[in-house]
């Protein structure tokens, strides 16, 4: 089964998955938190998730950041949604600058770097990947 990983913003949310044996974080996609349950909801019809893994975000001092009341939010409609699975929230400072980097030794382009759509959904895979890392 798959763990599913969310990099919660007002505008976008970055969404990465494993394999099934949970070995490799990839990059899904990004969704309008609007659209959010409904693409999920679709997902889940072809591929099992175990887990929720969303990233918590913290000021420099490990005090919550003022997008923090929105991931609450969020976290508190995925378990309405969906209750049976498990949700577990990881730090997620630096990884949008560390998207940024990644995007940037790929030898893409600024325009790439400046896709705020392709920062996020690398954000969630790094944060999984961090969450695989932590989990072994």
């Amino acid at each position: 089964m798959r763990v599913m990983a969310f990099d919660y913003g007002t505008k976008r949310i970055g969404i990465a998955v494993t394999d099934p044996m949970q070995i490799i974080a990839t990059g899904l996609d990004t969704i309008h938190p609007n659209a959010i349950i409904d693409f999920l909801k679709k997902y889940m019809q072809t591929e099992q998730v175990e887990r929720f893994v969303v990233g918590e975000p913290k000021q420099m001092d490990n005090t919550p950041s003022q997008s923090a009341p929105h991931v609450k939010g969020f976290v508190n409609l995925l378990k309405r949604t969906f209750p049976d699975i498990p949700i577990e929230m990881l730090d997620e400072r630096f990884t949008s600058k560390m998207a940024s980097a990644a995007i940037a030794q790929s030898g893409m382009g600024k325009k790439a770097r400046q896709n705020k759509e392709l920062v996020d959904t690398i954000s969630a895979t790094i944060l999984l990947q961090s969450w695989l890392q932590k989990t072994v």
